[in-house]
Parts: C-alpha cells; sequence; structure tokens
C-alpha cells in the first residue's frame, strides 16, 4: 500500500464499506432463511415485504446483482403463493 494520504483514507472507506454490505447482506440472508420456515400465509405475506424491500436495497446499492435480487424475489413470492393456496 502506498502511503498518501488519500491512499489511506481509500482503505479506510472500504473497509466500512465492507463491513456494512458484509453486515446488510447476511441479515438478508437469514431474513430469507426465517421467511421460508414460515407456514402461516398471512405472516409471510407481512415479512415477504420486508425482504423484498431489503432485497431490492441490496441490489440497488451494487451489493448483489439486479437479476440475482429479482431471481431471489421471484422464488419467494411463488414460495408465498404456494403457501397461500392451500
Amino acid at each position: 500500500m502506498a502511503n498518501h494520504k488519500a491512499t489511506k483514507k481509500d482503505v479506510r472507506q472500504a473497509s466500512k464499506r465492507r463491513a456494512r454490505n458484509r453486515y446488510q447482506g447476511k441479515t438478508t440472508r437469514n431474513a430469507i432463511r426465517n421467511l421460508k420456515t414460515l407456514t402461516d400465509p398471512k405472516e409471510a405475506g407481512e415479512k415477504l415485504t420486508t425482504v423484498i424491500s431489503r432485497i431490492d436495497k441490496l441490489a440497488k446499492t451494487g451489493v448483489i446483482h439486479k437479476n440475482k435480487a429479482s431471481n431471489l424475489k421471484s422464488s419467494l413470492t411463488l414460495k408465498y403463493n404456494a403457501l397461500a393456496s392451500k
């Protein structure tokens, strides 16, 4: 690493961003996992909207790819629709 003030600052910023992205990604993965285990359609419907908004936020900020976000939302919606139709 170069000993320039700007480079040192960039390393600090990248570290903060990496930690934030990892936290947001992990909490979203946990929310997805918890949503998949729900059996009550009403509760699943409420959680689905929050999980989808989290996924959209991750895609918007570049933590995950937009196509991956779309695939996740699609699969979660299919699971919810199957649960709701029972």
